[in-house]
C-alpha cells in the first residue's frame, strides 16, 4: 500500500495570501441550479466530478449529514447540496485558493445555512476532530498518482488536485472511516488503476468495498477513472464487489446513455 504523504511534506513554497482576481475567473454551470467560480487557467470540475455526485445520489439518495473530504472548489459538494435540499454538508480543503473558490461558490449559491467548511489538511487530528461525524455520505476525489509516478503541473492548484502530495486514497478512506456513520456510505474517485489500493485501505480501517464503476470515455478506449463504493462490513454483508463499466461515448463518439443521464441529473434539458 502506498503511504500517506507526511504533513507537511510540500513540493511547493508556502502559499501566498490568497487575492482572486475576477479577470482570471469564469463562472459556469455546474448545475441547472448552481453555478461556480473557477480559475481559467486552475483546476476545473469534471466528469469524474459529476460522476462522484451521481453515484452518490444513486446509493443514498436522502442523507441528513453529508460529509465531502478535499473539495476543492466545492464541486461535489455543491452539487450535492443541490441534488439533496434536505441535507447538512461539511467539507474539508487544504489549498488556499481553492479553498476561497469554495467559500465564494458557496456564498454565491446561497448555500451557507447548510453548508460549512474547513480549511485545513484532512489527514490532520485537530482538523479530524473538527468535522467530527457520524455521517450518512462522505464523498472524496482524491489525486490519482503518487508523486514519483508522475509530472507536476505548472499550477499549484492543479499539481496538488493530481498528485498525492497530501496523500492519496488511503489517507481519505482512514479519515472517512472515522467519520462514518454505522450504516452509511463512502463514494470515493480516483485512478482505475488504483483499485486494489481502495480495497487493501478498505480493509485495514474497517470497510468494505461494494461497487466499483469504470468510466471510459468512449467504447474500448482504457479507462478514465473509477468510481467506488465502501461501507462498514457490518453494513455491507458478505455480497462482495459489484463492477459496472460504463463508457461517455459509445463506438461512434455519440454520447451514450450514461452521459445523459449524468446531464440529466444535473438538471440540463436534452437538445
Amino acid at each position: 500500500m502506498t503511504a500517506a504523504a507526511p504533513l507537511g511534506e510540500f513540493p511547493f513554497p508556502p502559499e501566498p495570501p490568497v487575492m482572486l482576481d475576477d479577470s482570471t475567473l469564469t463562472l459556469d454551470a455546474l448545475t441547472a441550479g448552481v453555478s461556480v467560480f473557477q480559475r481559467r487557467d486552475g483546476h476545473r470540475f469534471s466528469s469524474d466530478d459529476m460522476m462522484t455526485a451521481f453515484v452518490a445520489a444513486e446509493v443514498c439518495p436522502a442523507p441528513t449529514t453529508v460529509l465531502d473530504l478535499g473539495c476543492g472548489l466545492g464541486s461535489v459538494l455543491l452539487h450535492l447540496a443541490w441534488t439533496m435540499p434536505a441535507a447538512a454538508l461539511v467539507g474539508v480543503e487544504a489549498q488556499a485558493v481553492s479553498f476561497a473558490l469554495l467559500q465564494r461558490n458557496i456564498a454565491h449559491n446561497d448555500f451557507g445555512s447548510r453548508v460549512t467548511v474547513y480549511h485545513g489538511d484532512l489527514r490532520d487530528p485537530a482538523v479530524r476532530a473538527r468535522i467530527g461525524g457520524p455521517y450518512d455520505l462522505v464523498t472524496g476525489t482524491p489525486p490519482y498518482f503518487p508523486p514519483s509516478t508522475a509530472t507536476d503541473a505548472l499550477d499549484r492548484q492543479r499539481a496538488y488536485a493530481r498528485v498525492e502530495y497530501r496523500g492519496g486514497v488511503e489517507a481519505y478512506i482512514a479519515t472517512g472511516a472515522g467519520a462514518l456513520a454505522d450504516d452509511g456510505w463512502m463514494v470515493l474517485c480516483g485512478d482505475a488503476d488504483a483499485v486494489h489500493r481502495t480495497s487493501a485501505a478498505a480493509e485495514q480501517y474497517g470497510l468494505a468495498l461494494v461497487s466499483e464503476t469504470v468510466v471510459l470515455p468512449r467504447a474500448g478506449r482504457a479507462p478514465l477513472f473509477s468510481v467506488w463504493v465502501l461501507r462498514h462490513r457490518d453494513a455491507a454483508g458478505h455480497a462482495g464487489c459489484a463492477t459496472r463499466r460504463v463508457a461517455l461515448r459509445d463506438e461512434h463518439g455519440d454520447r451514450t446513455a450514461t452521459a445523459k443521464a449524468l446531464k440529466a441529473f444535473s438538471g440540463f434539458a436534452e437538445r
